[in-house]
């Protein structure tokens, strides 16, 4: 596999979370560096050595608010 893409969002409890998209994989963390190596554990887990995706991509999504007045 080439490359794996993560959607990365807020967790409303604080940190972030990281799910891939066409795969069973979830990992969280309370950084941006934390997920990072969460998700490179949570590859290792799934998949074998000779089949791990060589690039991994971020997609963040930042969700913020502000008043029309």
């Amino acid at each position: 596999m080439k490359e794996i893409i993560f959607l990365v969002e807020d967790d409303p409890e604080g940190g972030y979370t990281a799910q891939a998209l066409g795969h069973s994989i979830f990992t969280e963390g309370e950084t941006l560096s934390e997920v990072k190596e969460n998700i490179k554990d949570a590859l290792k887990c799934h998949f074998d050595e000779g089949d791990l995706p060589v690039f991994v991509r971020l997609h963040i999504v930042k969700e913020e608010k502000f008043a029309y007045a």
